[in-house]
């Protein structure tokens, strides 16, 4: 084991919002090192720990590179999404990813896994100091401990998800590179810090930004779906269910205003705010400040535009079931109502703005198709949106909603061969879908489209028909959330689904023409060069840090 050692500079800290109340804190100036472990001081270092959730981890604006949504690195890798923007030279290093030509250089993957690892460093000063403080009130010092093993689990598992083969750093600066501690061990830590989490966390919390003793069972369940875990998912998913008085709004467009931010489907959010007094409203949206889709009310950066594939997968038959012909969808085909609560579709009305989203709103039309994103932008009525650069909002980032947590119920019964308890959790999700309101047409006198869906109201015939189900369940609910690549890749399937999905797509759209996803390569980022080449080597002269396959 190789120790390093490093410091945290206090002066200067950027504390940019983690919740509307609790972060909005001055950063102070340099102090001595006893006095870092008063608790008035070492209150702005959590806050510091909470404001590298969002992404930012400088005072430029292109935390699009790190975004704590990873829009780009979890939609645009997978088949929901294009890069878009103006044209493939428009943050080329986006488009190189969304071709699988990423290589260890280009600065999204420097700079998420440099953001990543900053707020490790920040929660693991933080835990330093909460240990070495003798001033501290016991029962404060134990839940601000908890909430930093929370944090610290949150950025580890984003790190694992998307490089795989990561270093390891704790508190007290011990330090295992990428060959000195396994998959499993890595995995091992992320699990200790949310069980420590969630037995000392309190069941609420008065500031929505911190979080609970269920949003860390809830994220423990999610690191026993991504090992395939089931049994612990299935108990864990179970205990969030009963105790952590979490339900679905009753209609699946409320979900993303602001307005409901913090409301009883929310588990655990990125807490954002704008108009704060904030330099240049970085407390806002700052990492998806490229998603604005042009039109007359929103200025057109016009990244992240919905794909044909996806738009086809919420094409439903007759009977209102999901149809999976990946035909395209014409304006008399009958269509899951959560299409054009996530996708703006020309014809279609665009929030509540009273104008009906045309296809020129579209940023490089040619390029990119027709389509943009709607499901996390919000109205420009709302005042939670900005409408001056940065073009950011106050609407947060849900890193777990309820739904997740009932479609990881649903995953794991049926891994486990429960496949009645998978339809029912499966059918939870889908009959809001269901029943919740439709988006209209202009004049409100009728529905926007030919809304039509069912739930699943027979027995699966078979584990592989339930396992379908539960899969397209979950792309369509949490599309464009950031989740359908890292869906791909746990279930095993990212290579056989995306080649599928360029093989047609390529016919359409120019730009992936060459874009080939290769099995055993591109299911995770490369490890940065700069990591690799600062990591230093053991006595033998082999570097500590190593590539990951293909890289």
């Amino acid at each position: 084991m190789k120790k390093i050692f490093f410091t945290l500079s206090i002066m200067g800290i950027l504390v940019t919002s983690c919740s509307d109340e609790f972060l909005e804190k001055d950063p102070f100036g340099e102090i001595t090192d006893e006095q870092v472990l008063l608790p008035e001081n070492i209150e702005p270092l959590i806050i510091s720990a909470y404001s590298i959730l969002n992404g930012q981890g400088n005072e430029a604006s292109n935390a699009f590179n790190s975004p704590a949504s990873n829009w780009s690195f979890g939609d645009v890798l997978s088949d929901d999404a294009y890069k878009g923007g103006g044209g493939t030279g428009d943050q080329n290093q986006i488009h190189r990813m969304e071709i699988y030509t990423t290589d260890s250089q280009i600065i999204d993957v420097e700079q998420k896994w440099s953001v990543l690892y900053e707020g490790i460093n920040r929660v693991n000063t933080v835990l330093k100091a909460l240990k070495n403080s003798t001033e501290f009130d016991e029962s404060t010092k134990n839940q601000r401990v908890a909430e930093m093993r929370f944090l610290r689990g949150h950025f580890y598992f984003e790190l694992k998800k998307i490089y795989n083969r990561i270093s390891y750093i704790d508190e007290e600066g011990n330090y295992f590179s990428n060959t000195m501690i396994t998959s499993d061990e890595v995995w091992t830590k992320i699990e200790d810090d949310f069980n420590a989490a969630f037995t000392v966390l309190p069941d609420t919390q008065d500031d929505p930004g911190r979080p609970t003793k269920w949003a860390a069972k809830a994220y423990l369940c999610k690191t026993y779906i991504f090992q395939q875990k089931w049994t612990e998912a299935n108990s864990a998913a179970d205990e969030v269910i009963v105790n952590g008085g979490y339900s679905l709004l009753p209609n699946f467009n409320e979900v993303f205003l602001p307005d409901n931010d913090n409301g009883p489907e929310v588990v655990f959010a990125i807490q954002y705010s704008i108009n704060d007094g904030s330099p240049n409203n970085y407390n806002g949206s700052i990492g998806d400040r490229l998603m604005p889709p042009g039109g007359p009310r929103y200025n057109q950066y016009g990244f992240l535009r919905p794909s044909q594939n996806l738009v086809n997968a919420f094409k439903t038959d007759v009977e209102g079931a999901p149809q999976l012909d990946n035909v395209d969808v014409t304006e008399t085909d009958n269509v899951d109502p959560r299409l054009d609560v996530i996708v703006g579709r020309p014809g279609i009305p665009y929030k509540d703005l009273g104008i009906n989203y045309e296809e020129d709103w579209a940023r490089d039309l040619a390029t990119y198709g027709p389509y943009g994103p709607k499901k996390r932008v919000i109205s420009a009525n709302d005042p939670n949106y900005l409408p001056s650069w940065p073009y950011v909002t106050a609407a947060n980032y849900h890193i777990i909603r309820y739904a997740d947590v009932l479609l990881w119920k649903a995953e794991a019964s049926i891994e486990l061969d429960e496949l009645e308890d998978g339809r029912t959790y499966i059918n939870m999700v889908r009959n809001r879908a269901k029943t919740g309101t439709y988006i209209q047409n202009l004049d409100g006198t009728a529905d926007a489209a030919n809304y039509l869906i069912a739930t699943y109201d027979t027995a699966f015939d078979t584990k592989e028909e339930a396992i379908v189900a539960l899969r397209t369940e979950r792309r369509l609910e949490m599309a464009h959330e950031g989740h359908r690549f890292f869906d791909l890749v746990r279930w095993g399937i990212a290579a056989e689904v995306i080649n599928t999905y360029l093989e047609k797509e390529k016919i359409q759209r120019g730009f992936l023409t060459g874009a080939t996803f290769v099995e055993g390569k591109h299911e995770y980022m490369p490890i940065p060069q700069s990591q690799i080449d600062s990591g230093g080597t053991d006595d033998s002269g082999n570097s500590l840090t190593t590539q990951n396959p293909g890289y």
